[in-house]
């Protein structure tokens, strides 16, 4: 064990038998499995699905999908290893932090405390848009004021000096406050809402089976192979989720059996349910008329079915709300672990004393992803999002092979299949993905990441509590 210097490792022996600041173990294991599958079906299959099969990829929308899941499942199986094997809070900053060093584990949390704060900033702000949208069907028109940031065309009516997406604002503050009510009471609201999203969706699939017309599958791939890949990059983003869930270990009542399974259930209920949902979409509509922001609800009304479109709007707002859950509270997990190591100040790894759930870092997260939702428009929120999540994987997919080589006699409860390929696997698929992305990402994870690095040398790294350990 490297006992100094950045690349110190904390024994895995020595995180399983830390003791939290008063977390509680109450979730079960589908609990966790709704907390995944909240994570993961969002705005992938109430708009994603549609857009990508639009201009993309056509009816091969459902090999998009098919690939991305394949690439995301070679991941889920390296953090099903890891869950399985530490049964503790902060996911890939905790593994990588356990494997590859303090300073790998430092900048993969700080990555994921950016990453997805704005992704509950993005998904706010597409929430109010649907809520803006179903207002507009009960012919309800509020304010131009408090429906856009500065910047964006629904915000761009000044009222006073004041523009703000108010709406996208309050959602973050209540799931911050849902958060807070207590993991057990949290839970029960997720999987509410999880099981009602689950039933909107059945639900979609049941009706619109009916409706299908063989003729709109033909072409098949009407953009190429290349479409359906280039799909896949799209829609990668839609399916993972299951790393925030894994940040709930330390709040699960058998961690080490249950965590692995939740991660593999909840992914694979999820593809199943976009598979069906692709192919429903595609067959009921020719793709060139799929509209690319309300596909199920056009496509419903195509077929004369346009009260089912309310039901959608409804069932995408509540459906897309477990997103925020998952992603609020993934953050809070990995700052309450970071701060717990002395690598943020513990001031904020301070559970309630009642609901012993990490409130300030939670308050603090919810407040930073409120702020984002209502002054930054979406484009702009969006570029901060994707990029660490992509990098997490890949150091979880390695980590997992280093460990694996260098302590084979951990006892793990899951063991990552065809071992090092598929971990391989969902290195190459990550990196892959980030060569997508654009210029400006780049530009905005390397300010993040010179503030990391100032933060780490100038506070992190003496206050670390295994530097504290090394002194003694």
């Amino acid at each position: 064990m490297t006992t100094q210097g950045v690349f110190r490792r904390k024994p895995i022996e020595q995180i399983s038998e830390e003791k939290g600041d008063g977390l509680t173990r109450t979730l079960g294991l589908w609990q966790l499995t709704a907390i995944g599958i909240g994570g993961i079906i969002g705005a992938g299959i109430f708009s994603l699905a549609g857009a990508v099969a639009n201009k993309t990829a056509g009816p091969a929308v459902l090999i998009s999908f098919l690939i991305a899941g394949i690439a995301s499942a070679a991941a889920a199986f390296s953090y099903a290893e890891f869950a399985g094997l530490i049964p503790k809070a902060g996911s890939a900053y905790t593994y990588g932090y356990a494997v590859l060093g303090e300073i790998v584990g430092w900048f993969i949390g700080w990555d994921l405390l950016l990453e997805y704060t704005a992704i509950v900033a993005v998904v706010a702000i597409g929430i109010s848009g649907y809520f803006t949208e179903l207002l507009s069907l009960l012919n309800i028109q509020l304010p131009q004021w408090m429906l856009g940031a500065p910047g964006t065309e629904t915000g761009a009516v000044d009222a006073g000096t004041y523009k703000v997406n108010l709406f996208a604002v309050l959602l973050c503050l209540l799931i911050a406050y849902v958060l807070n009510m207590g993991m057990k009471n949290a839970a029960r609201f997720e999987t509410t809402l999880v099981y009602l999203k689950v039933a909107v969706v059945l639900l979609v699939i049941g009706v619109g089976v009916f409706h299908i017309n063989t003729d709109n599958y033909n072409p098949f791939f009407p953009f190429g192979l290349t479409g359906a890949l280039t799909g896949a990059a799209t829609v990668f983003f839609a399916v993972f989720g299951y790393d925030a869930m894994s940040t709930a270990a330390e709040e699960s009542k058998d961690s080490q059996r249950h965590m692995p399974k939740a991660i593999i259930y909840s992914l694979a209920i999820s593809m199943v349910l976009y598979v069906l949902a692709c192919l429903v979409l595609t067959g009921m509509v020719n793709y060139k008329d799929v509209d690319a922001e309300s596909a199920f609800a056009t496509a419903f009304a195509d077929v004369g079915l346009p009260a089912l479109g309310i039901i959608i709007s409804v069932g995408a707002i509540l459906g897309i709300t477990t997103v925020l859950f998952t992603f609020l509270m993934g953050a809070a997990r990995v700052g309450y672990s970071m701060s717990r190591d002395g690598l943020l100040p513990q001031w904020f790894a301070k559970t309630h004393p009642v609901k012993h759930v990490p409130s300030r870092i939670t308050w603090v997260l919810g407040i930073a992803s409120a702020i984002i939702a209502g002054f930054l428009p979406i484009a702009e929120a969006a570029e901060l999002t994707n990029i660490g999540i992509l990098l997490a994987f890949v150091v979880v997919c390695i980590a997992v092979i280093v460990l694996r080589y260098k302590q084979p006699d951990l006892p793990r409860t899951f063991r990552t299949p065809g071992m090092p390929v598929v971990p391989i696997i969902g290195v190459i698929f990550s990196i892959w993905l980030i060569t997508f992305l654009n210029p400006e990402t780049w530009l905005r994870f390397a300010a993040w990441f010179v503030i990391g690095l100032v933060i780490y040398f100038a506070y992190s790294k003496r206050n670390s509590v295994m530097e504290k350990q090394s002194r003694k």
